[in-house]
C-alpha cells in the first residue's frame, strides 16, 4: 500500500478543547473544523498531522466505538477502491464498506486484530455544505 498520509486520529468528547490544546501549545493549525472533527496540521511541517474526531461519531461504526477508546488509525492512499478489493479479498475484517462522505472523504473502516479501527481513506471532493469548513489551502479535489 502507498500511504499518501498517516495521522493520529484521537478520539474525544472534547473536539473543541482537545484542538485548542494542540494549536495553542504544538503550534499546530486547523484546516478543517467542524463540531464534531479538526484536522490540524503542524505549522512548522505540513507532514505532521493529528485529527480529533468526536467519541460516538456516526462515522465510527457503532461495533468499535468501545473497541480501544480514543483510538482509529487512518492511512490516507492513492487508490482506496483497490485497497478495499486487497482488504476483502484477504479476510479482513471490514466495519464500514466502501463508501463517499460528504466531508470529502472516499473510505472503508477495517479492523485489526487488536480491536483498533483502521480507516483507509482517498481525499475527494467536498460537498457544498463542507467546502466552506476547510482553509483555502487544505481542499480535497
Amino acid at each position: 500500500m502507498k500511504c499518501t498520509q498517516f495521522y493520529p486520529v484521537i478520539v474525544t468528547d472534547n473536539v473543541r478543547e482537545t484542538a485548542l490544546f494542540y494549536t495553542d501549545n504544538f503550534r499546530f493549525e486547523a484546516k478543517f473544523e467542524s463540531n464534531w472533527y479538526v484536522h490540524l496540521q503542524s505549522a512548522e511541517d505540513k507532514a505532521v498531522n493529528i485529527a480529533i474526531l468526536q467519541s460516538g461519531h456516526e462515522t465510527i461504526p457503532r461495533s468499535a466505538r468501545d473497541s480501544i477508546p480514543g483510538l482509529i488509525i487512518n492511512f490516507e492512499v492513492e487508490d482506496v477502491d483497490a485497497e478495499f478489493e486487497l482488504a476483502k479479498a484477504n479476510g479482513v475484517p471490514v466495519l464500514l464498506p466502501l463508501k463517499d462522505e460528504p466531508f470529502g472523504q472516499r473510505h472503508f473502516i477495517a479492523l485489526d486484530p487488536n480491536g483498533i479501527p483502521v480507516d483507509i481513506i482517498t481525499p475527494i471532493a467536498p460537498s457544498e455544505e463542507f467546502l466552506k469548513q476547510y482553509s483555502a489551502d487544505s481542499v480535497p479535489r
